[in-house]
């Protein structure tokens, strides 16, 4: 199609937004689009529907088919609702839990959804304000509901907003449920399909009682009461960067036992502007930077965030010349499955049935603390929802240690089913405590443990392609990356290519191919080198992006050596992303 054609289509569809059944401020706003010179916004917002992808809803927020509102919100709750009243009509009851973040319009949305759900006869309990996303996954397996919508649109710039959609065990959808509930809300068509007209009787508000449940199940976590007791004053800073993390972190960490949390109070504010950072994502330097700042005010040893709607996880720490460091996601896994696994060890707790989850992308590094420790390690896909396949499929069979990904994600509990900042905060606390009992900080737990396990660096890059044009230049950029692999990286040859499109592993080296265990195929591609190197390859699928992983491997021999090995190491991933044409 070209622009002229393009521009005709768009606007045959903004004209039907004109008409009475969409609300006045809709209207204007397309009108305006619709008379402007410049018919950028207008194809950017009407070139396709905003899709209801295996995640739910994500996109900027405003009037248009491509646009997070309440006609693309309404329609994606019908859709649910119906797929619901028919995969459940046996049920005397059915009901979803619904929460939402700090965002603009969050609450419009999630007060909208309810309406809806309740019109089509569903129960719903709706918290009474912004909660943490894995409250909500907790609530639904709590009260039993069915399903459950989170909006949000997690780290996301503030022009966005989402929409996750869960099942029954807590977790997000995945086949048959994601692909069944995608064709049901594809179905709806039209305006008049979405039933608007709330039943009040069927929305029950929820706050107080399930904060009070959630947090003692987290508490039940700890393995180091006493490492606490002994470090109680601890100087912590934590910040939840505008975000729903005020609600419940600060009263998770006093149950805890830690007295000495010191808060960013201009960061405690919450607020969808995200006011006083560039972009509310906690594995930023910048979005960390006035709680390093508090940090070196107060002296204190551990730093730790949480994204708006509180589900991903920031950590700084203090290295040997006390200068504060990111930690990177994948050292986030580490620590904690590290300390999960040597503290279980430990307590002798490990009886040969335990497990632990990570993705793809993540640092192979885990894979190795698991196997010396006989910890089965499980791999899957990017994304929490194959975190909690795995543990679906394991319920009864194993006993689930923690799960994680190197995008600043942890869950260390079954009773949630989604990766949680809440209890990842308290308990990496909690190990800074253990450590010191060891007498070490947090960075030089690192150290220890790749002097252990092998040393190894990580570094994620993400290239964004907004827009329709963005979305096509992705597209070419897999194509190629497919047709025309690299032969070698940092001057080592590829020796194995994994493409989870097919499942095929090939080894290039002897020929073989094998195919891979995965519940579905996936848009990634992997390529391994002789030096031990893996290079992930994915678009994101909630973001206009795609994103390369990169994980190199170095000889560390002396603790002293660590500083020196991640400058190697950070010059390697560079000459590797340059044969990437990166």
């Amino acid at each position: 199609m070209d622009n002229t054609e393009l521009l005709k289509a768009v606007e045959a569809k903004a004209q039907k937004w004109l008409g009475p059944e969409y609300d006045e401020e809709t209207r204007l706003e397309v009108k305006k689009m619709l008379d402007s010179d410049d018919k950028t916004e207008l194809i950017e917002s009407f070139y396709k529907d905003l899709e209801f992808g295996t995640g739910g809803l994500r996109g900027i927020m405003g009037a248009g088919s491509n646009r997070m509102n309440i006609y693309t919100v309404g329609a994606a709750t019908q859709g649910l609702a119906n797929y619901l009243n028919d995969v459940f009509k046996e049920e005397p009851q059915i009901s979803v839990a619904i929460g939402h973040d700090v965002r603009h319009n969050s609450r419009k949305f999630a007060e909208l959804a309810a309406d809806i759900f309740s019109a089509n006869g569903i129960k719903v309990y709706l918290f009474d304000a912004c909660r943490p996303t894995p409250e909500v996954s907790f609530a639904i397996r709590t009260l039993g509901c069915q399903s459950g919508v989170m909006v949000t649109a997690s780290h996301n710039p503030k022009e966005y907003n989402g929409y996750k959609a869960y099942w029954s065990d807590g977790a997000q959808m995945i086949a048959p449920h994601d692909v069944k509930t995608i064709e049901y809300v594809n179905a709806i068509t039209s305006v008049d399909q979405i039933k608007f007209t709330p039943n009040k009787e069927l929305i029950q508000i929820i706050g107080k009682d399930i904060d009070e449940k959630y947090l003692n199940e987290i508490h039940s976590l700890s393995l180091s009461p006493e490492a606490i007791k002994r470090h109680h004053d601890m100087k912590i800073v934590y910040t939840p960067i505008h975000g729903t993390g005020s609600m419940l972190m600060y009263d998770s960490l006093k149950l805890w036992g830690f007295d000495n949390v010191i808060h960013v109070p201009e960061q405690d504010v919450q607020s969808g502007d995200f006011p006083t950072v560039v972009s509310p994502n906690p594995e930023n330097p910048e979005a960390m930077a006035m709680a390093i700042a508090k940090a070196k005010e107060t002296g204190a040893s551990v730093v730790v965030a949480s994204d708006p709607d509180a589900d991903r996880i920031g950590l700084v720490v203090r290295d040997k010349e006390g200068n504060y460091q990111l930690v990177n996601g994948n050292q986030i896994v580490m620590l904690f499955l590290y300390y999960l696994i040597t503290r279980n060890v430990e307590l002798g707790l490990i009886k040969g049935n335990e497990y632990c989850v990570k993705t793809i992308v993540t640092t192979e590094t885990i894979k190795r603390i698991a196997d010396k420790n006989n910890v089965k390690c499980f791999d899957c896909y990017t994304g929490f929802k194959w975190i909690a396949d795995v543990m679906r499929n394991m319920e009864g069979e194993g006993r689930y240690l923690g799960g994680g990904e190197e995008s600043y994600g942890f869950l260390a509990e079954t009773f949630c089913r989604d990766k949680d900042s809440v209890s990842a905060i308290s308990l990496m606390c909690e190990i800074a405590a253990w450590a010191a009992d060891k007498g070490m900080n947090l960075y030089e737990l690192l150290i220890d443990i790749y002097m252990e396990y092998g040393f190894s660096r990580e570094r994620g890059v993400s290239v964004v392609r907004p827009g329709k044009t963005g979305a096509e230049e992705i597209v070419e950029m897999m194509k190629n990356f497919r047709a025309n692999p690299p032969k070698e990286l940092a001057g080592s040859k590829i020796v194995v290519v994994k493409d989870y499109a097919d499942l095929n592993c090939r080894n290039l080296v002897t020929g073989e191919v094998e195919k891979m265990n995965f519940p579905t195929t996936s848009n990634v591609l992997q390529f391994y080198t002789e030096a031990g190197d893996k290079v992930s390859i994915r678009p994101s699928g909630t973001e206009p992006k795609i994103k390369f992983y990169i994980e190199v491997r170095e000889d560390l021999k002396n603790k002293d050596d660590y500083e020196a090995k991640v400058k190697e190491a950070e010059e390697h991933i560079d000459r590797i992303l340059k044969d990437l044409g990166i």
